[in-house]
């Protein structure tokens, strides 16, 4: 009997793509940061959340500065 090949698994975007969709619970407790950092002040939750949705969202920021290291001798 002949042998058939197989063909390879097609690959998915999931695989090919580094960025991923916050959680509800990472959304919700980011929310809750903002709310925090406005001082526990009333606002919008609607706004405090769609804010938190776009930060988690974005693409991490590389830090462009370079830090010196300075030692000194006693």
């Amino acid at each position: 009997m002949p042998k058939t090949k197989e063909a390879p698994a097609p690959k998915t975007k999931k695989a090919t793509t580094a960025k991923t969709k916050p959680t509800q619970d990472q959304i919700a407790a980011r929310a809750y940061e903002i709310y925090r950092e406005r001082g526990a002040t009333p606002g919008d939750p609607m706004q405090d959340w769609l804010q938190a949705e776009r930060e988690l969202a974005a693409p991490a920021k590389k830090s462009r500065s370079k830090s010196k290291v300075i030692t000194f001798a006693a």
